[in-house]
């Protein structure tokens, strides 16, 4: 889709928390053009259709600034070995990338307005009903600690509850959502 980037001030919330803005603006857009289209954000940078990745965000910071990358898959999708892609065009949603990236600009000026006004937790908030539902499994990649979803904490950080229901925060990393294998399938 394309970058674009956000220049920080002196009394914005955490830059890291900006993964989180960038996919409630993309959520919101992809419910625009793709109604019918049973989206999920996996946290903190992932947009999934029946569990496929369909978009990813990328920051990188320099300086005062943050690079963001934005990745959709709107006509095709890449073949990965390590999980399942999803592109609209393969359920008959053909969407105009020029379009898109217009209201995804829109939307993002608006998400990126509620995180400096309003603060995190407001996104936070228009998250939740968007993520992964509370009570699933998954899993922490980089430290290798297994849980459940329990929300977000008001900083954006993912509470992951252990066996022993101690609840951890998660600042960063990768996630993998491990959904239970239905009967029969």
């Amino acid at each position: 889709m394309g970058s674009t980037v956000v220049r920080l001030t002196a009394s914005d919330p955490s830059p890291a928390t900006l993964a989180l803005v960038v996919a409630v603006a993309l959520a919101k857009v992809v419910k625009i053009f793709a109604p019918s289209v049973p989206l999920e954000l996996k946290w903190p940078n992932d947009l999934l259709v029946d569990g496929a990745k369909c978009s990813g965000i990328l920051l990188e910071r320099s300086g005062d600034s943050v690079v963001i990358g934005i990745g959709v898959n709107l006509a095709s999708a890449p073949e990965l070995p390590d999980r399942k892609t999803f592109c609209f065009a393969e359920c008959g949603v053909a969407i105009d990338r020029d379009r898109f990236a217009e209201a995804l600009a829109v939307a993002l000026v608006d998400a990126l307005w509620t995180w400096r006004h309003e603060g995190v937790e407001s996104i936070v908030r228009a998250w939740l009903p968007l993520g992964h539902p509370v009570g699933t499994p998954l899993r922490v990649l980089e430290q290798d600690i297994d849980g459940t979803f329990d929300g977000l904490a008001a900083d954006g950080a993912l509470r992951l509850r252990r066996a022993d229901g101690e609840v951890m925060l998660i600042h960063a990393g990768d996630i993998e959502l491990r959904r239970p294998v239905e009967e029969g399938k």
